[in-house]
């Protein structure tokens, strides 16, 4: 969560936007965009996603977990092998 937040500061500052204005455009306080701006894991993703939709980054929360490869291994982990194909 910490990357994150440092991801959307990042993405606040290069828009040139301030932090009034953002928290503002969101809906949220100011000190809520503080909190998220350093990750807390308290503020709930809804705040996440509001300040997301301000910075126009709200396609890349699609992206979180696309590309599963570790989940990917484990599922082929347990994936049993036949021996030979079925007869049909």
């Amino acid at each position: 969560m910490r990357t994150m937040g440092e991801n959307i500061r990042l993405a606040r500052l290069r828009r040139d936007l301030s932090s009034e204005q953002v928290a503002e455009r969101a809906g949220i306080s100011r000190n809520t965009l503080i909190k998220i701006e350093k990750g807390d894991e308290g503020v709930a993703i809804g705040m996440y996603l509001r300040v997301l939709i301000v910075l126009g980054l709200q396609d890349n929360l699609l992206l979180v977990a696309k590309d599963d490869e570790l989940g990917r291994k484990l599922q082929d982990a347990g994936l049993l092998l036949k021996e030979r194909a079925s007869k049909k």
